[in-house]
């Protein structure tokens, strides 16, 4: 029998504000307090069984509890019965009831799980990945450890159960909006606003299926249109559109390592020298962060000076570029005078050595850009237990 507390077993009689009680008799109505007898029957009549728990909770919330009355007289007639036995009949109750409180007690006391420490796995050198694109290396250098487990490990993220218009799918469309735009403009011209967003407004019909997404999108173009069409002339002066989406793979020289990527638009000028492009829906890095940890252009400006990329021989990087389209649009180039090809791929080849070396551990979180920033594998490493001011722990693996 739980809840033996009062307000509980029996339950307080509920205010009436309509009819007090001397009212409710004159009206032949039943009184509140029947409830409470109906509530002792329940009780007399299940207390009589073989075998009986009595249980209540000693605090609610905040407060302590008071016991039922008939928890109350129950205790009071055993303790006014000692020469009929009935102190020792108590004692024995209780003796049963400190059994099973101290088994639930050590129930809750779990054993003390040490926090786990900031990982730093070292994978055998056979298992490390021979393999990455230029969009992985920030990765490399921030937050090594997903590197790990994706590639060493082999594990990905789990696709929505239900596909959503997310940021992945956006930037998708966005790219084949522009892409569609900009190869019209070799045989059209450069479209104008309309043209831009009707061409936008095509793309979307096919490929989103959300039509309040396509409202959203599609406004979000809208506020970039004009700026792009006149930065796209100004492209376009300076050179001629001549690849889209072009793969691009570049061997390393080291463990068979190879660099892969797909350059958003290559252009060509007239003197053979080229421009890489690069879209993106949010906000480009700066020069500084393009030279400490987002290299994707400056590795593919080394690629291109290469002839990595499909159709195209090698040739003199004339200027990288990232096309930003979020709320404030514009361009942010590469440093290019300060980050040469050259200088970037004796660079990249030193941090990749670096990897193939068994000491180096692939830690965890080791350079985030924010501390609130969110990693596929934060989970995975035990994000939480340890924080950043924590030294990693290497751990050498078969």
């Amino acid at each position: 029998l739980g809840g033996l507390n009062e307000g509980s077993w029996p339950e307080a009689p509920a205010p009436d504000p309509w009819l007090n009680r001397q009212m409710r008799d004159r009206a032949g109505l039943l009184l509140p307090e029947r409830r409470i007898g109906l509530s002792a029957h329940d009780f007399q009549q299940a207390i009589g069984a073989p075998e009986v728990w009595l249980t209540r909770a000693v605090r609610s919330d905040d407060a302590e509890t008071v016991p039922s009355r008939w928890l109350n007289r129950l205790t009071n007639l055993l303790q006014g019965l000692p020469d009929q036995g009935g102190r020792a009949a108590l004692k024995q109750m209780r003796d049963r009831g400190r059994t099973w409180l101290r088994w639930s007690e050590m129930l809750e006391q779990a054993p003390r799980i040490a926090a786990a420490p900031r990982p730093s796995p070292r994978p055998p050198v056979t298992a490390r990945p021979r393999r990455l694109s230029v969009t992985e290396i920030k990765r490399l250098i921030r937050d090594p450890y997903a590197i790990y487990a994706r590639h060493v490990l082999r594990l990905r993220p789990l696709d929505p159960l239900v596909q959503e218009p997310d940021a992945l799918l956006r930037g998708i469309v966005m790219h084949e909006v522009l892409e569609r735009i900009v190869r019209g403009s070799l045989t059209e011209g450069v479209p104008d606003r309309a043209r831009f967003l009707a061409e936008a407004e095509r793309v979307m019909e096919e490929t989103v299926p959300w039509p309040t997404a396509r409202r959203l999108w599609l406004a979000r173009l809208g506020r970039v249109a004009d700026w792009f069409v006149e930065s796209e002339i100004a492209r376009q002066a300076r050179a001629t559109p001549a690849a889209f989406e072009c793969r691009g793979r570049a061997e390393l020289g080291l463990h068979g390592f190879a660099l892969t990527g797909t350059a958003d638009r290559i252009d060509r000028d007239g003197a053979g020298n080229v421009i890489l492009y690069d879209y993106k829906t949010g906000a480009p890095p700066n020069a500084k962060v393009q030279a400490r940890f987002d290299k994707q252009l400056l590795l593919e400006a080394a690629m291109a000076e290469q002839g990595a990329f499909e159709g195209l021989e090698p040739a003199p990087v004339r200027d990288a570029v990232f096309i930003g389209l979020g709320s404030t649009p514009g361009e942010v180039a590469a440093p290019l005078d300060e980050e040469p090809p050259e200088k970037v791929w004796a660079e990249f080849g030193a941090l990749i050595a670096a990897y193939f070396q068994p000491e180096q551990g692939f830690t965890a979180r080791r350079a985030m850009q924010k501390d609130k920033d969110v990693g596929d594998y934060d989970q995975l490493a035990r994000f939480g237990e340890w924080d950043r001011t924590d030294a990693a722990m290497p751990e050498d693996l078969e």
